[in-house]
């Protein structure tokens, strides 16, 4: 934890009873990897993620000494958590209402701090130097937190989410990379055309890689549909996207030789002008005062 950012000016620090304008972020994973402001967290034994966030954020607050507050995307719980927690090691967590409204002046403070950037690069060293699990994990953090701030049509959650899905491919976990890559996919069709070939192209490279039939013919519809608007629209010039428009064709022709009709294809979720942009999120249900895995009482000895 030694490398997290900490402020060194008194003279900048805030009043004890000042609510912070910068707010951290972490991440669990479904498997548990733990992720605090872009670091994945060392877990050291049987320790629990939430028990480490804690230590982790109660660590700044000390540094500080003021309450910070943190929000926490929890796929293990499939839950939203904001937090206060405060210099002495106890915290308590806040509902919806309690916290300060996202506003775009508190966004760019949160992302000047721990710039999105950076921790690209430090995914980027993760997968260079082969660990692409960490890379992985650190990815889907960063697509959580900037889809949180941002919403999911937004720019940067766009490329976080395919960054994350080109980590996924690394690692050979085809079948997630497709998720990822068509859901990208998917939005810029809806929202910029101009801009969707090249995120249908990496949808398809991941689609190629499946295996299990109903995969390759439920989401090879959604692409062939995909290409074919983008021809239609005069967007498909690049020869290699051509080639990949063929050969996703090719491939459900041949599927089809084996069933006894075609699977229908999902076009109003290109088409319709309203509904929701990434399906395959799960819904994480908001944050309420009191989860215990999230409370500590005054006094708690930190690490």
């Amino acid at each position: 934890m030694s490398n997290l950012p900490v402020s060194r000016d008194d003279g900048n620090l805030p009043a004890l009873s000042a609510q912070p304008l910068i707010r951290l972020d972490a991440y669990v994973a479904e498997d548990g990897s733990t992720v605090v402001n872009g670091h994945l967290l060392t877990m050291g034994g049987t320790r629990p993620p939430n028990e480490a966030i804690l230590d982790a954020v109660a660590m700044f607050a000390r540094t500080l000494g003021a309450p910070v507050a943190a929000t926490v995307v929890d796929r293990t719980a499939q839950q939203v958590a904001r937090l206060r927690v405060h210099p002495d090691g106890s915290s308590y967590t806040i509902a919806d209402d309690e916290d300060l409204p996202p506003g775009r002046e508190r966004t760019e403070a949160e992302e000047q701090a721990f710039p999105p950037l950076a921790r690209v690069e430090r995914i980027i060293q993760h997968a260079q130097r082969e660990e692409l699990h960490a890379a992985f994990v650190l990815a889907s953090a960063l697509r959580e937190h900037l889809t949180l701030r941002r919403g999911v049509e937004d720019d940067l959650s766009l490329e976080a989410r395919a960054i994350e899905a080109y980590m996924a491919f690394l690692r050979g976990d085809y079948a997630v990379s497709t998720v990822l890559a068509l859901t990208v996919a998917r939005i810029r069709c809806r929202t910029d055309l101009n801009r969707a070939a090249p995120e249908v192209a990496r949808a398809t490279a991941a689609w190629q890689r499946l295996e299990d039939a109903s995969q390759i013919a439920t989401r090879g519809e959604e692409l062939l549909y995909m290409w074919e608007r983008l021809s239609a629209a005069g967007l498909v010039q690049h020869h290699t996207h051509q080639t990949m428009a063929l050969a996703v064709r090719t491939r459900l022709e041949r599927g089809r030789q084996y069933v006894e009709a075609p699977v229908e294809r999902p076009a109003p979720a290109l088409t319709a002008a309203q509904g929701p942009a990434a399906p395959e999120d799960a819904p994480l249900a908001r944050s309420r005062r009191g989860l215990r895995r999230f409370t500590r009482w005054t006094g708690r000895q930190t690490g």
